[in-house]
């Protein structure tokens, strides 16, 4: 791999071999004042976790050292302007939609969408139009987003400020995003897009199509997702003027740290410096890993079905399809065995490889069968109670946020609510998307999805949900 600079972690590095007397912030003093017994655990990222003085810069006003990294990031991946995020990529999510919309204006957004897209649409005070994904047989969930779909929903809501989707999809599904950024554009609208899990479509042809080399205006990626960067690590990245740039800098500056972490900026610095240098020698050790990867878990096919890597599939992401038990219960069986995966569904199980080797193939043999005989041995009668559940192809909310916050709330159980308006959004974590958005009406399909993954053993960002959720009073059909 090819050195490439990481200006801000020099910064950091060089500072600390000059051995400073602090007399500023942070209280652990580069790590001499903390707890004895993670001292020794804290201590070299203590050294970096600096803050603003001269020469380390300001992440909101940089002249210097993070400047000069932002520059290069800017460089590499090809935008007019990178921003470092240290809230992760919540805080572009925010920001780009604050920045296009104002109270009350439309957005076009993909119904599958991360919640932080909804809150950052609730802050706005804006309206929301909901574009569903269609079905793919190939992944067996709603991936794909049509150039027709969004082509419907431009022409029903002409008023929209812009359009806003998720690519990839969590399990790393692409689909013909240039085809629908000459649309939006053809509209004279910003298309932004939350890349979280795309970072490392930028390296090479490997890859999809990365979200700013198809077109998009604004992009936002969690670097420690799929590159070497440390969690809440992201980046923002800005080409064109379809969005006003001054005004993203205002709301990073609104919805982000007075103080941030230095570092996760040196590792956003550090993670785009690994990805530059990454080159043919790299990839090619990468992918024969990912087949070896790949061989090892296709091997027990009577346990789980690997799906297969097409044309529009992140190739780090690895999906297993299961019949006899859960993804759930899968899921826990791997994790018994210190083989983690990232997330499970009623049917799919995820699992994410890094951008070099991280593990040994023969151990990871081992653990696989051993899970494999573990679940020959167990007898499984129950049922899995799956209820699919789809959404209308263009879908607007029930109330609009103005009047929901002048609304009452109660808690109601699930029976109950049914016909009712979600007064709380009902979020499986992860992967983050809500089941059902604050302000759309419950139906009897939300009902029994919940309960259905409820029963198969899903985690919700929800206090007490099995007892039921919050809906607005008096708003029951």
């Amino acid at each position: 791999m090819t050195y490439s600079r990481a200006p801000l972690y020099e910064a950091l590095s060089e500072n600390i071999k000059g051995d400073p007397i602090s007399f500023h912030v942070p209280g652990h003093k580069y790590g001499k004042v903390f707890s004895n017994n993670a001292k020794s655990s804290f201590h070299s990222i203590l050294e970096l976790d600096g803050t603003e003085i001269g020469r380390l810069d300001d992440l909101h006003a940089p002249e210097g050292v993070i400047k000069e990294s932002q520059d290069l990031a800017s460089s590499y991946f090809e935008s007019d302007e990178t921003f470092f995020l240290v809230n992760g990529s919540t805080a572009g999510n925010l920001a780009m939609v604050l920045s296009v919309c104002k109270p009350g204006e439309k957005i076009i957004i993909q119904r599958n969408c991360h919640k932080s897209v909804m809150n950052g649409i609730e802050l706005a005070g804006a309206r929301p139009i909901f574009l569903s994904p269609l079905y793919e047989e190939e992944t067996k969930r709603y991936s794909k987003v049509s150039r027709d779909s969004v082509k419907r929903a431009l022409e029903e809501h002409p008023d929209s400020k812009g359009v806003l989707l998720t690519y990839p999809d969590y399990f790393g599904r692409a689909y013909e995003l240039n085809e629908i950024a000459d649309l939006v554009h053809a509209h004279k609208l910003p298309l932004l897009i939350d890349e979280a899990h795309g970072v490392h479509f930028h390296l090479d042809g490997s890859f999809p199509t990365s979200a700013m080399a198809a077109g998009a205006d604004v992009v936002v990626q969690s670097a420690h997702k799929m590159a070497p960067a440390m969690t809440m690590a992201s980046y923002l990245h800005v080409k064109g003027d379809r969005v006003n740039i001054n005004l993203i800098r205002h709301y990073l500056q609104v919805v982000q740290s007075s103080s941030p972490s230095y570092p996760l900026m040196a590792s956003l610095d550090l993670a785009r410096a690994f990805m530059e240098g990454w080159g043919e020698a790299e990839r090619l050790t990468l992918f024969s890993f990912i087949e070896e990867v790949r061989k090892a878990f296709g091997s027990f096919t009577s346990t789980w079905r690997l799906l297969p890597i097409g044309k529009y599939d992140d190739p780090l992401k690895l999906t297993l399809e299961v019949d006899e038990v859960s993804g759930f219960e899968l899921s826990r069986f791997l994790e018994e065995v210190q083989v983690v995966p990232e997330l499970a569904t009623s049917h799919q199980v995820l699992l994410i490889l890094g951008l070099e080797p991280s593990f040994d193939r023969k151990e990871l043999e081992r653990r696989l069968d051993s899970v494999d005989s573990r679940l020959k041995n167990t007898s499984n009668n129950a049922t899995i109670r799956e209820v699919n559940i789809s959404f209308p192809e263009i879908q607007t909310l029930e109330m609009g946020y103005a009047d929901m916050q002048r609304m009452k709330d109660v808690q109601m159980g699930w029976s109950q609510a049914v016909g009712c308006i979600a007064a709380e959004a009902i979020i499986p974590y992860p992967p983050g998307i809500p089941l059902l958005m604050k302000g759309e009406r419950i139906s009897k399909i939300h009902y029994e999805h919940v309960l259905s993954l409820i029963d198969q053993g899903a985690r919700f960002q929800n206090v007490n949900i099995e007892q039921g959720l919050r809906v607005f009073k008096g708003e029951c059909l």
